[in-house]
């Protein structure tokens, strides 16, 4: 039976162990924060899980932050992880930006079908005393048959494209501060502000105060509120593609369709001379 795309702790407790369930640990900090992910993850995971580079995959030959890897690489890190055809995947983190969603968008763009999300992440499985196992998991290679969605990363081109028109709606996941230009970036190349036209729902505005995803009526008012028109296509935009996952995943909730992610970003277009930007609020 095909799971629904956000499931429970609950829920997963109860399949752990079924021959057809992946479970993937999505965490992604900032270096700064000064933890490392994969020796946590080592430390302490959910029974079974596997964990999935989100650091590492991406392409590193692009010099942009977290593009999209080739879809080869993609393949041959899944087989590695046993993530195959035929798989149902859950996918957690214990990450601030709540990078699962970004795991969950890669492996539906690459072709997994039956890809879900663990309501609360990590945080929420351990505050309910649930197993955590340590050390590094043993998988069998499987096959991954993987294709590319070409129509779910969108790029400066098309962005450019829709200034002016606005027949996408571009959702901001980043902070109101770094939206307005109020707080300058961090790098020194990347130009503060926006894109023209956009509107800005900080990622952190989808959740419950217990770090559950806001659903129904409540999730729908947190893009209503952001003046965000859902009734239009739309496009999601970040610092690096991140977080633009979390703003994207919560309108598959909401049951869009017509969304994508630029890729590129804020890194992309901030430091792009060419391309315009605005400042202030939306």
């Amino acid at each position: 039976m095909k799971m629904d795309a956000l499931v429970s702790t609950e829920w997963l407790a109860g399949e752990i162990g079924a021959p057809d369930l992946r479970i993937v640990d999505a965490t992604l900090v900032l270096p700064e924060a000064g933890r490392d992910p994969a020796a946590e993850f080592e430390a302490e995971h959910i029974p079974g899980a596997v964990y999935f580079n989100l650091a590492e995959l991406r392409d590193t030959n692009d010099p942009l932050p977290s593009m999209l890897p080739p879809a080869e690489k993609f393949a041959s890190r899944m087989q590695a992880l046993g993530l195959g055809d035929g798989s149902r995947i859950v996918v957690y983190d214990n990450s601030p930006w709540k990078t699962a969603a970004r795991a969950w968008w890669m492996l539906k763009i690459f072709g997994s079908h039956d890809v879900a999300i663990l309501d609360g992440g990590l945080p929420k499985w351990k505050a309910e005393g649930r197993a955590l196992e340590s050390g590094k998991p043993s998988v069998r290679h499987r096959h991954f048959t993987v294709w590319q969605d070409e129509t779910a990363a969108r790029t400066k081109a098309d962005l450019l494209a829709n200034l002016g028109h606005e027949v996408n709606e571009v959702v901001d996941a980043r902070s109101s501060s770094r939206f307005t230009g109020e707080e300058p970036e961090t790098r020194a190349d990347v130009a503060s502000g926006h894109i023209p036209g956009s509107k800005n729902l900080p990622y952190s505005r989808l959740f419950n105060a217990d770090g559950t995803w806001k659903q129904g009526d409540a999730l729908r008012a947190a893009f209503t509120d952001a003046g965000v028109n859902l009734d239009k296509p739309m496009i999601t935009t970040c610092g690096s593609g991140i977080t633009a996952a979390v703003v994207l995943f919560g309108a598959h909730l909401l049951g869009k369709t017509d969304v994508g992610l630029y890729d590129g970003s804020w890194s992309e277009w901030g430091a792009d001379p060419a391309t315009p930007k605005a400042t202030g609020a939306a």
